[in-house]
């Protein structure tokens, strides 16, 4: 959060996107899970992320590969997915804790908690022409909650 700063990151991620689109390529992402894996391993070293990029790029190019990737049974997949996204949820609310957030009071426990039963549960809005589900919903009812839900007042002394 603090270096380089959330505000550079996302600018950076912003600008990564309009040079895609600039050159006609789809917008990139950053995902969620590789940041919440280098947060559980601890292995912030960038030469292993590059080594482990290049692994991957060549393991798309090998079908054999992709077939021994999909010898692994569906249920021991799920139990890893459970796994990392469940502890992707939980880096995140150790972020909100460490950064001062008190999750107990009752207008940051109710934003948490609406995002957090509207992301698991799979909650959709709108029709077959337009709709929010996943993380874009839960992006804009994090909003929405944080600028409607009135902030505590400083108690008085």
């Amino acid at each position: 959060m603090k270096k380089p700063g959330l505000h550079r990151t996302l600018f950076g991620d912003g600008l990564a996107t309009s040079a895609a689109s600039l050159f006609g390529g789809p917008p990139n992402t950053t995902y969620s899970e590789v940041t919440g894996a280098v947060m559980l391993t601890k292995n912030f070293n960038p030469k292993v992320m590059m080594w482990t990029a290049i692994i991957a790029i060549a393991l798309a190019f090998i079908a054999k590969m992709g077939a021994g990737l999909q010898t692994i049974p569906v249920p021991v997949m799920g139990g890893i997915m459970i796994l990392l996204f469940g502890s992707i949820a939980v880096v995140g609310l150790n972020a909100l804790v460490k950064s001062g957030d008190d999750l107990t009071a009752p207008r940051n426990l109710s934003i948490v908690a609406l995002i957090l039963v509207c992301g698991i549960g799979g909650m959709q809005i709108g029709g077959s022409q337009f709709s929010l589900e996943g993380v874009s919903l839960c992006a804009i009812l994090g909003i929405v909650l944080n600028l409607v839900l009135p902030k505590a007042e400083p108690e008085k002394v």
